[in-house]
């Protein structure tokens, strides 16, 4: 049976710009919100969010990529060769064609599209460029990393709403196991926070109003929780079959079990209130994974901090591990990082790995607890854990539910 492995990771967050500054502030804390700076928000009720600060893409590609690329673009193809350079892999002709791409994003360059319409509005249809499409297209970031990096394996790109770039693990992990690659780059990008989804979120009522006080605006399973704060940034894994990781010495950080998906049938935008598609997800990954609801030490929940999915997503894991859901230490890092949408998943999985590697849960800080929900809340302060087993939760739009379960290193 093909056993895959992690083995490199990049981190483009609100929070720090790499995987060990993005770390040791989830571990201390550290919010990542404040007022809007992409766009002026005069007049705006909502104005806040998680941004990721001081990125410079020239840093990770030539200037003239930089300009014709959606900000998401350049956030997946800097985390992408942080991950590489991380996992020490050289991609050249004799591993290329075996070596995919898979980098999903929910809204891909949405801000492209809002900006070529606004100009095309005030100033005519020519003053619409060429690169608005190649710019705007969801696949831009799998296909341009696979240009950048020349890897040849499959390309591909998924989209599911704020459970894409959990999904894309799962489907390496499966693309692996099936033999169609030795080595898949994957992971979530995403930067939509624009006039236009600030607006249209606003309208629909899921973001936090809580705009005097972005630092504490997001509380995830909270009593006092009053909706999400947008993020964005990009998180990439390298994740190997073991025969060809362990071929080249590669360091492994931590062993993929599975995972599954399922689908609530239930609403376009709201999660199903019993929270029934997620625990289906979480009972489903764990047998996938072959282990029991006892052997869950860590959850990295969804946990977006809006009424619904907060009560949905405790409702879910109490339906699938039962008693057991007491034994494990519950956290959600959108508390820090915002909910960045398509790359939410991706960046719980990286914080995943570093929790299984390090023996520390980070905080779900503005965090007061909610007898309601009765989870085993991380609140407000890093904890010490022995942690073997973590699951990652991702539930999208739609009622896409992606749940994976990953496994700390003892034998490497």
């Amino acid at each position: 049976m093909t056993r895959v492995f992690i083995t490199g990771m990049g981190a483009i967050t609100p929070i720090g710009n790499n995987v060990e500054t993005f770390w040791r502030n989830l571990v201390a804390g550290q919010s990542g919100a404040g007022r809007i700076q992409q766009f002026d928000t005069k007049d705006m009720p909502y104005n806040i969010a998680c941004e990721v600060k001081d990125f410079d893409p020239t840093d990770y590609m030539d200037r003239k990529l930089a300009r014709r690329v959606a900000r998401c673009t350049q956030f997946g193809i800097a985390a992408a060769k942080q991950a590489i350079a991380d996992a020490e892999l050289t991609i050249d002709d004799r591993n290329r064609d075996d070596i995919g791409v898979l980098i999903a994003t929910g809204g891909g360059g949405i801000s492209e599209i809002e900006f070529a319409t606004e100009e095309m509005t005030e100033r005519g249809w020519k003053t619409v460029g060429p690169f608005v499409v190649p710019a705007a297209m969801s696949n831009a970031v799998s296909c341009l990393v696979s240009i950048e990096t020349q890897a040849r394996g499959p390309v591909m790109t998924s989209t599911a709403a704020c459970a894409s770039g959990h999904y894309s693990i799962i489907e390496g992990y499966h693309f692996l196991r099936r033999g169609e690659a030795d080595v898949i780059i994957a992971g979530g990008t995403e930067s939509a926070i624009s006039m236009l989804t600030m607006s249209a979120f606003g309208r629909m009522g899921p973001l936090s109003s809580r705009m005097d006080t972005p630092e504490s605006a997001c509380r995830p399973f909270s009593v006092d929780r009053d909706g999400f704060v947008s993020g964005e940034g990009a998180c990439i894994l390298v994740m190997e079959t073991e025969e060809h990781a362990r071929k080249r010495g590669a360091k492994l950080l931590a062993e993929v079990l599975g995972g599954r998906l399922t689908g609530d049938a239930y609403h376009i935008t709201a999660p199903d209130p019993d929270g029934d598609g997620a625990a289906r997800a979480v009972t489903g990954a764990l047998k996938n994974a072959g282990i029991g609801p006892s052997d869950v030490d860590v959850i990295f929940a969804h946990g977006t901090g809006t009424v619904l999915n907060d009560m949905g997503e405790s409702k879910a894991l109490k339906r699938a591990l039962s008693e057991h859901i007491y034994d494990t230490k519950v956290t959600s890092i959108k508390s820090m990082v915002g909910h960045a949408l398509g790359a939410a998943g991706a960046q719980s999985a990286v914080a995943a790995v570093c929790t299984l590697r390090n023996g520390i849960v980070p905080p779900t800080i503005n965090y007061t607890p909610d007898p309601e929900l009765d989870l085993p809340i991380v609140g407000n302060t890093a904890q010490e854990v022995d942690a073997r087993h973590a699951i990652i939760n991702a539930f999208g739009f739609g009622g896409q539910n992606v749940v994976a379960v990953l496994k700390r290193v003892e034998d490497a």
